[in-house]
């Protein structure tokens, strides 16, 4: 690499990268999905129906991260460097619905999947910062009305954020690596094909074992991601890729 500066990287983050440090994730044997249904807690017709149950699973999982012992990991932290030695541009997508890429120190975070520690007002479409509880009896503070306040994640069935914004950086990008990901979740696990559509980029899995997608990357490398992700970025900032 002669101009790094010119030279950009995407990064996709999924729940692999915050298992190590302590957020079930959702697809393991022993993930989230295998103690509750996607379809009571995740999707807008369980909202509907049952709010209260809906509230409840996310109230949890809002109190899961306040617990002292979830804090970034060496992968989380090897990241934030990343963004911060980089001479070029730099986006970090995520699906991951936790705060822990921002505790670490990365600035350039895209949650394509929303963000537990923030509920959304179907009245007002205001998006609020949250980390209590939250209840269908919870007013909205911009607007006052109840019975309005969601989870702003991204359920089953709805659209991920921010695809605009993404689809141009993997365009454009020169690298592209992928952390932690199963491969099995959509328009995610495509990544990679529209990085292969344009030519150029180098691309990168980073995983525990093989994704499902493993065989499109240029290159893959498995292991625990808080000693194989920090390793990589040591490599890029000293030698490239």
């Amino acid at each position: 690499m002669d101009d790094r500066s010119g030279r950009s990287i995407v990064i996709l983050t999924g729940a692999g990268i915050s298992k190590e440090s302590g957020l079930s994730t959702f697809r393991d044997a022993d993930g989230l999905w295998a103690t509750v249904r996607i379809e009571d807690v995740a999707t807008p017709q369980a909202f509907r129906s049952n709010p209260v149950r809906v509230h409840d699973f996310y109230n949890a999982r809002r109190r899961q991260m306040a617990d002292p012992a979830v804090q970034p990991n060496a992968a989380h932290v090897a990241l934030a460097r990343l963004e911060a030695e980089w001479p070029g541009e730099l986006l970090l997508v995520t699906q991951n619905i936790d705060d822990l890429h921002e505790r670490a120190g990365s600035h350039a975070v895209l949650h394509m999947h929303g963000e537990l520690l923030k509920l959304r007002c179907g009245h007002c479409q205001v998006v609020l910062e949250w980390r209590g509880d939250a209840s269908v009896g919870t007013p909205c503070p911009s607007c006052g009305h109840v019975a309005g306040l969601r989870p702003h994640v991204v359920w089953f069935g709805e659209m991920p954020l921010g695809m605009e914004a993404i689809y141009a950086a993997l365009d454009a990008c020169d690298l592209f690596i992928s952390i932690g990901t199963s491969g099995a979740v959509y328009p995610a696990a495509g990544f990679v094909e529209e990085v292969r559509r344009h030519g150029h980029a180098h691309s990168v899995e980073l995983n525990l074992e093989p994704s499902l997608g493993v065989s499109a990357f240029d290159e893959a490398i498995h292991g625990p991601a808080t000693d194989i992700v920090p390793a990589f970025v040591e490599r890029v900032l000293t030698r490239g890729w």
